[in-house]
C-alpha cells in the first residue's frame, strides 16, 4: 500500500526493530528524531524534530499520509520531564499533523494506562484508565487526545497500549504482556490502512494465552498475532529467578511501576 510514513523517535529501541519491516511494507520511511541518526539505509529519510518545536514538528508532518509515534520520554520521570514531552509534545503532535492535514496517527500507549490493575483481573479497553505513574498518566492523556482529534477533525487514530516488545519474553509478568516486533507491525499496519477504523485503543500483546487483558477490540480489526508466547516459557522461568520478589509491585500489572512511591492502601487498590 502506497503510503507516506512518518516514523517518530525512530532511533529508539523499538523503532529500530521495527523499521526494516516497515521499509519493507511500505517502501520507504521517513524518519524523525530530536537528533540526526546515523543508521539510515536505503529508503529512509531524515526530519530533524523536537517535540518542544511547533515548527519543527509541522516540517516533519508535511506531505505525510501516516504517523506512527514513538517518540517521547519512554520511562517513569519527574513531572517537568513528562509534561514537556508526552503531554505539551503530544499536543503538539497531534496540531502539527492536523495542520498538515495528516490522515492517520498510530500512537504508542503503554500498559502503563492500566497498570494500576490487579493481575487477576483480565481487562479490555473499555474499562476505566488506571495509570500506575506519572508516565502512565501521560499515555492515558495522548489517548484521550487521539480520541479528540478523531471525534472533532476527522483523524483515524489508534492507540496501542504496548506491553513488551522483544524477541521473547524476559520473565512471567511480561510472558503475560509480551509482543513480538512483528506483531507490533501488524498493529501499526491496521491503524495506516483499516478502511473503517475511527479512533480506536487496542493492547500490545502477541499471543498470550495468560494475558493480563482482554484484546478482542484488535481482533474485531482484524489482528492475527503469529508468535506464541507459550513458546519462550522456558525462557521466561529462566528469567524469573533474577526478579527479587516486591509484594505491591507483584500485585499489580504495571509491576514495578506500580511499586515506586507507593504508599496507599493496597488492599483497597487492588478490590475497588
Amino acid at each position: 500500500m502506497s503510503q507516506t510514513i512518518l516514523l517518530t523517535g525512530a532511533n529508539g529501541g523499538v523503532s529500530r526493530m521495527i523499521r526494516p519491516m516497515l521499509l519493507e511494507r511500505y517502501g520507504s520511511i521517513i524518519c524523525s528524531a530530536r537528533r540526526p541518526m546515523d543508521d539510515l539505509v536505503e529508503g529512509e529519510s531524515f526530519r530533524l524534530a523536537n517535540l518542544d518545536s511547533p515548527d519543527e514538528l509541522r516540517a516533519a508532518c508535511r506531505g505525510v499520509d501516516g504517523i506512527i509515534h514513538m517518540g517521547g520520554q519512554a520511562t517513569e520521570a519527574s513531572w517537568e520531564v513528562i509534561r514537556e514531552s508526552n503531554i505539551d509534545g503530544m499536543m503538539n503532535l497531534f496540531e502539527a499533523a492536523r495542520a498538515e492535514g495528516v490522515k492517520r496517527v498510530i500512537f504508542a500507549s503503554s500498559n502503563h494506562a492500566v497498570g494500576m490493575y490487579p493481575r487477576t483481573r483480565k481487562v479490555g479497553t473499555e474499562a476505566r484508565v488506571r495509570p500506575d505513574s506519572r508516565y502512565g498518566l501521560s499515555k492515558a492523556f495522548g489517548e484521550a487526545l487521539g480520541a479528540m482529534y478523531a471525534d472533532k477533525h476527522g483523524m483515524r487514530v489508534l492507540s496501542i497500549r504496548i506491553g513488551n516488545v522483544g524477541l521473547q519474553p524476559l520473565d512471567m509478568r511480561r510472558m503475560s504482556m509480551w509482543l513480538h516486533p512483528e506483531d507490533l507491525v501488524q498493529l501499526c499496519a491496521i491503524g495506516l490502512e483499516h478502511p473503517d477504523l475511527h479512533h480506536e485503543i487496542v493492547y500490545g500483546l502477541s499471543d498470550c494465552i495468560r494475558s493480563f487483558w482482554d484484546n478482542g477490540a484488535a481482533y474485531s480489526l482484524g489482528y492475527r498475532p503469529k508468535h506464541k508466547a507459550e513458546d519462550h516459557l522456558q525462557a521466561a522461568i529462566e528469567g524469573q529467578k533474577s526478579q527479587d520478589a516486591n509484594p505491591i509491585a507483584d500485585a499489580f500489572v504495571g509491576g514495578g511501576f506500580a511499586g515506586t512511591e507507593f504508599d496507599g492502601d493496597l488492599d483497597r487498590a487492588l478490590w475497588s
